[in-house]
């Protein structure tokens, strides 16, 4: 009885009785912790599907419209809209006008992947922005460094390669 003489009630409480809040705080920052890294990762999963830079633009901040219109006009970063969680740059204010009327018209077909790779092999290859073809109204980019221009390649057997990459695309989005 001597012993708790002068020491307050949390001091007399013993150890265990402190274990379980310290348990119970540990336990809700280990949950926290995992739903946020479950919702970064779904986030990530969607923006892996499309051929985006490290500041987040699709095809190297490349201005989507200009080449429905125009001709291929790196976008700026202050004119940036969003849709489906990615980043789209415009050269103007017009273009992104235009893009935020029916932005779906505007996304490049495989993410922005080089079409042809996608038809060939399946694969998510990166392009040069400037190697590109409309078809109906849609953008296809290309692979084209190191004297390998895949342009060439789809053009000779385009309907067969687009076939395989709308299905190889099909595989990688679903």
């Amino acid at each position: 009885m001597g012993t708790n003489k002068g020491k307050s009630r949390l001091e007399k409480r013993s150890p265990d009785m402190k274990r379980p809040k310290i348990r119970f705080s540990v336990i809700m920052l280990i949950m926290m912790f995992l739903v946020l890294a479950v919702k970064g990762q779904d986030a990530q999963n969607t923006n892996n599907f499309y051929n985006t830079d490290k500041s987040g633009a699709i095809i190297g901040g490349y201005d989507v419209v200009s080449y429905l219109i125009d001709t291929p006009t790196k976008g700026k970063k202050e004119l940036t809209s969003e849709y489906m969680g990615i980043d789209y740059w415009f050269s103007s204010k017009e273009n992104q006008k235009i893009f935020e009327k029916d932005p779906s018209k505007f996304v490049p077909a495989y993410g922005g992947w080089c079409a042809y790779a996608m038809g060939d092999s399946g694969q998510m290859v990166k392009i040069d922005p400037e190697t590109y073809k409309i078809i109906d109204g849609k953008l296809y980019l290309f692979y084209n460094f190191y004297f390998n221009n895949t342009l060439i390649g789809w053009n000779k057997d385009e309907n067969n390669l687009k076939e395989k990459a709308n299905q190889n695309w099909q595989k990688i989005t679903h």
